[in-house]
């Protein structure tokens, strides 16, 4: 299933399940009340004004340095273990809306970043490799927005404060059920800048996979229902390129991942 979160004319949200033709049906009871089989499919067409982001998340964790091949233009080694740092549920942004450059911290560092985030549908702790995607609702695809200059140099060596500004966790335009999604590590996912593919790689190529992250960060911590997992970005970031390929007013980003589909906001 393709589930969307919108607004009607109303300006009610509601969630529906998205059909091929691009319509929707209005879907009965809540994605995230920890039981995926409450849900129900309704023949009532939703009254779609305008795409939200697919979850409000309870919290939103992500994985950094994840991909082999982004590691080695970051001239970085391997982790270990997987390099967690938050966003906060505020920089979640709507497919369509802008991604704003910040400007009382200023930056003109901004950089694009796709990734695959799993939504987590119930309550999660001490899941293992084995059980781990049994907890998945489902998938989406995020853009990990990062001020580059926040993150790396006047962040006092924390990653959050240039991770977290208001509009950089765009997330869309649909969930796919995890049913549909047998293995999230084999998913071709990539960034369009402006219509040039800046980014193309495969989530075969993370160091950690899905399984392994969920593990890891349900180890002693619960994961409640609605907790978004960002996974990594693969090799082709605007901070490796040679000049740097910062974001602009103006630009246009679009994270792409098979399976899932297509998330675009432009930058102002």
């Amino acid at each position: 299933m393709r589930i969307i979160r919108y607004l009607d004319r109303s300006g009610r949200a509601g969630y529906a399940a998205q059909e091929g033709d691009g319509s929707a049906r209005v879907i009965e009871g809540d994605p995230f009340g920890g039981v995926f089989g409450d849900l129900r499919v309704t023949n009532k067409a939703a009254d779609v004004a305008r795409l939200l982001a697919p979850v409000e998340p309870a919290a939103v964790l992500c994985i950094g340095l994840n991909y082999r091949r982004h590691a080695a233009e970051s001239n970085l080694p391997v982790p270990e273990y997987p390099v967690l740092f938050f966003k906060t549920p505020t920089s979640v942004q709507h497919p369509g809306g802008p991604i704003t450059l910040p400007r009382n911290l200023g930056s003109d560092e901004v950089d694009y970043e796709c990734e695959l985030a799993v939504v987590i549908g119930k309550t999660c702790k001490d899941a293992t490799e084995l059980t781990a995607l049994d907890y998945v609702l489902g998938y989406t695809c995020a853009n990990d927005v990062s001020a580059r200059d926040w993150q790396m140099r006047k962040g006092g060596t924390q990653w959050s404060r240039g991770k977290t500004f208001d509009t950089f966790c765009p997330l869309g335009p649909v969930l796919t059920t995890a049913d549909e999604i047998p293995d999230p590590n084999a998913l071709g996912i990539r960034t369009r800048l402006n219509g040039d593919t800046v980014q193309d790689s495969n989530t075969a190529d993370m160091i950690f996979s899905v399984r392994q992250i969920i593990a890891f960060l349900s180890a002693d911590t619960t994961l409640a229902p609605g907790t978004v997992i960002l996974t990594g970005t693969p090799e082709g970031v605007g901070m490796a390129s040679k000049p740097p390929r910062w974001l602009r007013p103006g630009d246009e980003v679009t994270i792409e991942i098979d399976g899932i589909g297509a998330l675009t906001n432009r930058v102002e």
